[in-house]
């Protein structure tokens, strides 16, 4: 066996530069040492739409979750793992087992102890489609077999070596094993219990969502700023999706913090000795409009390259968030380290005249009434579709910006369409939309193959529809190779010829998130490595 344990010295080093549940501050004013009880309020911009972390797929919602439901190992800044859940865990030579090894003692909030048998029954369960629907693909469809080898051991056997599974596994989150025989399991809530610091005991739909902590939490990752019970006695997050609502809520002192504060509103914190204000970009795909090739008039390349050099990306992020996003350029985020590819900065877009001349060659030569070309009398007309529950951080805002520019510079007629999961989810089935918005924060290379794999069982996000079979080649030869240099070697060449050659996509921005607090709320921050915002483990309060 290749042993993959951390050695003690690293761990305690690694917990001296980053934490795992936020950290603790003194930057805020008040009292250096933590303090216990209080409660808390946060203001947040989403709501989820399921409470079973299983089937939640919205990024925005990790924090919430995180509170109830843990993972495996944790991880750090530099991507490395260091113990949670797990105390170790080993990869065979051939890279095809997987062992992780429990940590003793823990509990879930239903009194049911953490055993290999229940993890294993998290990912078996996960592997059934009827329960996970498109869940179940992805890195899934490598798992040959999970099995309890002991009471403390459980073991992944792999169909073929699949190296982002660590990264997959890992992160799992996992729910009790009592946990599947409750009628709440696929909307997820109170009876669905997890191994976290709080307790879910109230969800108000369209309101709030409310925790209490779990006294008998003792088990966080050696990277947290503490260990022991969470400091907070109860945890309320209400959901208020505007962004002026939500600064509103916090300088007025109906709500203690928020995340997702828009463009315009940082600077009401920024340098604010009553406030702290602090911001990070997320790992995975930048947020990216990708372009049908099987339906409409994107099937065309030149019309896919036409729509990329119509947008002034730069121009329109200034505008929009007044100089506080960061562009994205290609199909990973800039703050990932082992896969992100910098020469792609550049390398397209915008230009005006090339993306009127593509269309002229194209054949879109006439014009209506209102601008927009036409051809054999039919309006270049592309759908742009985004998910109602996925619009945050004044998309909407973005994409007229990007919808103005469209016509304004190519004549191009950019339908936006919000629709409900319901109609998100047939448009998708029936392959009958021009273009989907997305973005997403699972790392370890998973994310590029969501998106780019032409296979369905693995692309399950795969909105450009793009089947080159260069494409398979690619992420086939990162899979099979730990070698992180020529894993982003691969995605590298991916990269190019998905958004340069062949246009399948227009990458906008580096999703991120802010927090703005109250000075008397200390210990709130991110996720060390996917840098979303951290739960409120090491959240604590003084109000002087």
């Amino acid at each position: 066996m290749r042993t993959r344990r951390l050695a003690t010295a690293l761990l305690l080093a690694t917990a001296l530069l980053t934490t795992a549940c936020g950290g603790s501050d003194t930057t805020a004013g008040g009292s250096a040492q933590p303090k216990s009880g209080g409660s808390l309020t946060w203001g947040v911009e989403t709501e989820p739409t399921t409470l079973n972390p299983h089937l939640n797929g919205q990024s925005n919602t990790r924090l919430l979750l995180r509170n109830t439901y843990e993972t495996l190992l944790s991880r750090t800044q530099d991507g490395g793992y260091v113990p949670w859940l797990a105390t170790g865990h080993e990869v065979s030579p051939d890279g095809l087992t997987y062992t992780f090894t429990l940590r003793d003692g823990v509990k879930f909030t239903d009194g049911n102890p953490l055993t290999a048998a229940a993890v294993a029954r998290n990912f078996t369960t996960m592997q059934d489609v009827a329960y996970s629907g498109g869940f179940s693909s992805g890195p899934l469809s490598n798992l040959g077999a999970v099995t309890a080898r002991d009471e403390r051991t459980v073991v992944f056997t792999l169909k073929n070596p699949y190296a982002p599974f660590l990264d997959f596994a890992s992160g799992f989150d996992i729910i009790s094993p009592a946990a599947f025989d409750k009628p709440q399991l696929k909307a997820g809530g109170p009876e669905i219990a997890g191994t976290g610091p709080f307790i879910l005991d109230r969800y108000v739909k369209g309101q709030e969502l409310h925790f209490r902590k779990n006294p008998d939490y003792n088990w966080a990752p050696q990277n947290a700023a503490h260990q022991g019970p969470a400091y907070l006695d109860e945890l309320t997050y209400r959901f208020l999706p505007e962004s002026s609502v939500r600064t509103g809520a916090l300088t007025s002192g109906q709500v203690d913090l928020i995340e997702g504060v828009s463009g315009n509103d940082a600077s009401l914190f920024e340098g604010d000795s009553d406030y702290t204000y602090q911001r990070s970009l997320n790992n995975g795909s930048p947020y990216t409009l990708y372009w049908n090739a099987t339906f409409g008039p994107a099937t065309d390349e030149k019309v896919r390259k036409a729509l990329n050099n119509s947008v002034d990306v730069d121009a329109v992020l200034k505008s929009i968030y007044r100089g506080q996003r960061t562009r994205g350029w290609g199909i990973a985020s800039s703050v990932d380290a082992l896969f992100y590819d910098k020469s792609i900065e550049g390398a397209y877009g915008p230009n005006k005249d090339a993306a009127n001349r593509l269309l002229d060659e194209a054949g879109w030569t006439a014009k209506d009434s209102d601008g927009f070309r036409t051809k054999n009398g039919q309006r270049l007309t592309i759908e742009l579709v985004q998910a109602q529950s996925t619009v945050r951080d004044q998309r909407e805002v973005l994409l007229q910006a990007v919808q103005a520019q469209a016509k304004q510079n190519a004549g191009i007629d950019l339908k936006v369409s919000y629709v409900d999961l319901g109609t998100y989810a047939e448009l998708r089935k029936n392959n009958t939309f021009g273009s989907i918005a997305n973005s997403d924060t699972i790392t370890g290379g998973i994310d590029i193959e969501n998106h780019w794999y032409p296979s369905s069982s693995k692309g399950t996000l795969n909105y450009s529809r793009a089947g080159d079979p260069e494409l398979s080649g690619w992420l086939q030869a990162a899979a099979a190779t730990i070698d992180n240099a020529e894993r982003a070697k691969q995605y590298a060449q991916l990269q190019r010829f998905a958004l340069v050659d062949k246009a399948y996509g227009l990458p906008l921005y580096i999703p991120e998130n802010q927090i703005a607090a109250a000075a008397h709320v200390h210990g709130a921050g991110f996720r060390p490595y996917k840098q979303l915002p951290e739960n409120s483990y090491d959240i604590w309060i003084d109000r002087g």
